[in-house]
């Protein structure tokens, strides 16, 4: 059976967060919000708005995502 916390030498194996990367992550989050609500305000002036949001709601998920993946790999954190 697989324990969750590993033994070595005597003592547990523990992981630490690593808290620049959760923070990393939700500051890209907010950035991909308040660029998306930019462009939403930008829209309407746009020659293809449809072509604009396409690419915009890309891009936000893109960075949405990438943040998203930031925040669990920085909560799961490194062995010490």
């Amino acid at each position: 059976m697989i324990s969750r916390i590993e033994r070595t030498w005597g003592r547990a194996a523990m992981r630490r967060k690593n808290w620049r990367i959760v923070i990393v992550g939700v500051v890209l989050i907010l950035i991909a919000v308040a660029f998306c609500l930019f462009m939403l305000s930008i829209a309407p002036k746009s020659n293809d708005p449809v072509a604009l949001l396409q690419t915009v709601g890309a891009v936000t998920g893109v960075v949405g995502g990438l943040s998203l993946v930031l925040i669990i790999v920085g909560l799961i954190g490194k062995k010490v």
